[in-house]
């Protein structure tokens, strides 16, 4: 993990909580003590502290004395930090470590049999299309397939060609030419 987004995910913290949002929002209109906040908020004095600690542990919040009281406020800069870090962060990173086919696996297993063979077809289109990107990877990218070279390759899957050729075609996974011509997989 970056350290831009160890430190976004510390403000998504501090901010996952209603009650620190609520104070966020009243220190942007004005400063505040916690006694007013814990009277605005109808919280206890000791947990709007605990609140503000948390959000001045991420840099959100800034406090100045004024008499016997010290009066927290927003820290703009922080939040224009917040919103440059954020803009700079590249999403992809952050799910570099997922292992974005294990929904498509998982499908498979449930619908297989332990020869590679389905039990069936999915009813729900997400898990077909997990099927269909399955029996896909069964065709050469760049190669032309007959329509009996399809079905002898379908057929190692399920019964039904004819509908798992159709649905290959409609999920853009294959394409073909009218007539009954050749069947090709779709580079992605």
């Amino acid at each position: 993990m970056t350290e831009a987004n160890a430190e976004l995910l510390e403000i998504f913290k501090a901010l996952a909580d209603a009650s620190r949002l609520k104070i966020i929002g009243l220190l942007a209109r004005q400063p505040y003590s916690v006694e007013q906040l814990a009277a605005l908020l109808n919280l206890k004095p000791p947990t709007v502290s605990h609140h503000l600690a948390k959000l001045s542990e991420v840099g959100l919040v800034g406090a100045k004395a004024e008499g016997y009281y010290s009066m927290y406020y927003l820290d703009e800069s922080a939040l224009k930090k917040t919103r440059l870090l954020f803009s700079q962060l590249d999403l992809s990173d952050s799910v570099a470590d997922v292992d974005l086919d294990a929904y498509d696996r998982k499908v498979v297993k449930d619908y297989s049999r332990p020869n590679g063979r389905l039990k069936t077809l999915p009813a729900q289109r997400k898990k077909l299309d997990a099927i269909l990107r399955y029996v896909v990877k069964s065709f050469e990218p760049g190669r032309r397939y007959s329509e009996k070279e399809v079905n002898n390759i379908i057929s190692r899957f399920h019964d039904d060609t004819a509908s798992l050729r159709r649905e290959l075609v409609g999920s853009e996974l294959m394409q073909r030419e009218g007539g009954g011509g050749d069947y090709w997989r779709v580079e992605r």
